[in-house]
C-alpha cells in the first residue's frame, strides 16, 4: 500500500460506481472515504451493499452532494452522475479544488465540456474521463503492433460495434433512454467507446467529416426521443475511414477491427474484456495464391495474449484507470492530455449527432 493515498469520494450511486468501488479498493494508491447521494438513505444502502461484497477497512461515509463537494478530507471525486446534470457538479468540484474523474459521455456537447475543462485548468486539478480500456496493458501492446510497420501497415479502415439488447423495462425506465438525463442515448453511452477507439487507432487525428444516421429512436414519457440505434462514418485525410454501429437493440457485441495495407488487427472485446486472466487480440495477414485450378486463401493469423485479469482485479483496466488517476492527483502535476482526448471525442459525437439530425449530411468536425 502506498504511504500516501489519494482520498476519493463518489458523487452519485449509479450502477457503474459499484464496479469502480472495487477498482478503487484494489488500486493501492487510493482509498474511498465517502459516497454521496441526494438521499442519505440511498448512500447508506449503496455503502452497505458494496461493503458486503468488497469491504474497505474503514467504511466510506454517507454524505449529500454539498457535504462531499465541501469536504476537506477529499482530494478527488469520481462523478458518475447522469450526463444531463453532470456539468454543474464538475464545475462545482473544480471550484472546490477537487480533481475530477468523469463518467462518459463527459458532456451533452463540446461547449459544455470546454467549460468543464477550463474550470479544471483554472483550479489546477486533473480531469480524466472513465474510459477503462484506455488503461489496459492490451491497448499498449496493440499500439506496438500497429506501430511496427509490418503487422498492419498503413491504416486504411477501422470498424467497430458496441451493442447490447435492452429489455422492455430498460427502454421504459433506464436513464439511458431519458432525453432529460441522457440526451445522447446510445451514441453517448456506447458510441463514445467506438469513437475513442477509432481516435486512438489514428493517434488522435480528428476526422475531417462525419456522416451518421439515427436508425431507431425512443424516449420516456413523451419527453423527447434519444438514439437507441446509431450508425456513422468518419472520414479522415488520405482516404482513410472509420465506421461504427452502436445500439440498445442488438445483442452483446464489442468488437473492433483495424485494416491496413499489410494486414488487420481484430479484438473481440475492446470495451469490457471477456472474463478470465488474459486479454487477447488477433493479427491476420491472409495470403492468396493461385496454383493451376487451386485458388488458395491462407489465413495466417497470430494471436497475442496479455496476462491481465478482467473485472476489477489489481491488474485489470479499471483498477489501472484509478491508479493512474490517483498518481496524477498525488503528483500535483495534472496532465492536460486526458482532457484533450475527451474533448476530441466529444467533438466527433457532436458532428455525428448533427449529421444524423440532417439525414446523414456530411458535417465537418
Amino acid at each position: 500500500m502506498a504511504e500516501r493515498l489519494c482520498r476519493l469520494g463518489i458523487l452519485g450511486t449509479s450502477n457503474i460506481a459499484r464496479k469502480n468501488w472495487d477498482a478503487i479498493r484494489n488500486s493501492g494508491n487510493a482509498t474511498l472515504l465517502a459516497v454521496a447521494s441526494r438521499s442519505r438513505q440511498r448512500a447508506e444502502q449503496f455503502i452497505r451493499d458494496c461493503q458486503a461484497s468488497s469491504a474497505f477497512d474503514r467504511p466510506p461515509k454517507p454524505m449529500d452532494y454539498e457535504q462531499l463537494i465541501g469536504s476537506r478530507e477529499i482530494d478527488a471525486l469520481y462523478i458518475p452522475l447522469p450526463t444531463g446534470v453532470r456539468k454543474e457538479w464538475v464545475l462545482r468540484a473544480a471550484a472546490a479544488g477537487k480533481h475530477v474523474l468523469c463518467e462518459k459521455p463527459c458532456g451533452c456537447n463540446s461547449a459544455d465540456l470546454t467549460e468543464m475543462l477550463a474550470a479544471c485548468r483554472a483550479s489546477g486539478v486533473q480531469f480524466m474521463d472513465g474510459v477503462m480500456f484506455m488503461h489496459s496493458s492490451r491497448l499498449a501492446n496493440m499500439r506496438q503492433t500497429l506501430d511496427d510497420g509490418a503487422s498492419v501497415g498503413d491504416i486504411r479502415r477501422i470498424t467497430s460495434q458496441f451493442s447490447f439488447l435492452g429489455s422492455d423495462d430498460f427502454m421504459l425506465k433506464n436513464i439511458r433512454t431519458s432525453h432529460e438525463l441522457e440526451p445522447l442515448g446510445c451514441l453517448g453511452d456506447l458510441g463514445w467507446y467506438n469513437i475513442r477507439f477509432s481516435l486512438w487507432a489514428m493517434n488522435y487525428e480528428l476526422p475531417s467529416h462525419a456522416s451518421a444516421h439515427v436508425l431507431t429512436a425512443a424516449g420516456q414519457g413523451g419527453a423527447g426521443a434519444v438514439p437507441i440505434e446509431f450508425a456513422a462514418e468518419l472520414l479522415f485525410d488520405a482516404g482513410k475511414s472509420a465506421g461504427f454501429y452502436c445500439s440498445f437493440n442488438a445483442e452483446n457485441q464489442q468488437w473492433a477491427m483495424i485494416s491496413g495495407t499489410k494486414g488487420s488487427l481484430r479484438v473481440r472485446d475492446f470495451v469490457l474484456p471477456f472474463y478470465g486472466s488474459e486479454s487477447s487480440y488477433t493479427v491476420s495477414q491472409p495470403h492468396f495464391e493461385v496454383r493451376g485450378c487451386q485458388f488458395n486463401m491462407e489465413g495466417r493469423q497470430r494471436q497475442y495474449s496479455i496476462h491481465e485479469y478482467s473485472n476489477n482485479a489489481p491488474d485489470s483496466q479499471e483498477t489501472k484507470l484509478f491508479r493512474r488517476f490517483a498518481d496524477l492527483v498525488l503528483s500535483g502535476q495534472p496532465d492536460p492530455t486526458w482532457g484533450e482526448i475527451a474533448l476530441k471525442t466529444q467533438k466527433v459525437v457532436d458532428a455525428c449527432l448533427q449529421s444524423a439530425q440532417h439525414e446523414g449530411k456530411l458535417v465537418a468536425v
